[in-house]
């Protein structure tokens, strides 16, 4: 079984990644905590690519990483990479994202997501994006997911992320279309493996 070093110190990514690669014979580890990458990219897929190849590197095994984000079409694509830091805790960002907003009734936004996988050279095999579309509410609504995920409505599912059962969220989410379209050639790579 070829293990795959996920670039991230998050348990709880790890296991979310883990249920999408379910069926794959790919054992996940976490990253070392030792090793840390700058995320100095200017796009998702760029930071996704330096995480995957920089873990690859540092502990010689295939490795995965992931880099996602809000763009707000309001706000030129913010808080897009600074997603994550746009706030201390979950209601800071979305307070500060509901402010920036205002009242304004152009609310469009999506949800990106970027994979890349790097073989233990460190070379990238494979990577794809995956987008979620939607709009900001003005409040909040729903008790499940994290992050932006009460704020973030999706018109096709009449819900917000924090509204939607986990199955649906997999299924609609930016991650969930990502390793949709991973899976077919990660299918591939495993066979490849197994062959070698």
């Amino acid at each position: 079984m070829t293990k795959l070093v996920v670039a991230t110190g998050n348990p709880g990514k790890l296991a979310e990644i883990q249920e999408y690669l379910g069926d794959l014979p790919w054992e996940l580890e976490l990253k070392p905590a030792e090793i840390d990458v700058d995320e100095t990219g200017t796009t998702f897929i760029a930071n996704a690519r330096l995480k995957a190849s920089e873990v690859a590197k540092a502990v010689g095994r295939w490795s995965i990483a992931d880099d996602s984000g809000l763009a707000v079409d309001a706000l030129n694509g913010a808080p897009g990479l600074y997603s994550a830091r746009y706030g201390k805790t979950d209601a800071d960002r979305i307070n500060r994202l509901l402010r920036e907003l205002g009242n304004t009734d152009k609310r469009q936004a999506k949800f990106i997501c970027a994979i890349a996988i790097a073989d233990p050279q460190g070379k990238i095999r494979l990577e794809t994006e995956g987008v979620c579309s939607g709009e900001i509410l003005a409040s909040p609504r729903g008790e499940g997911g994290f992050g932006y995920d009460p704020v973030f409505y999706v018109p096709s599912q009449q819900q917000t992320f924090a509204e939607m059962s986990p199955e649906t969220k997999g299924r609609v989410s930016h991650r969930g279309v990502a390793f949709a379209r991973l899976m077919p050639e990660l299918h591939q790579l495993s066979q490849h493996q197994k062959q070698r």
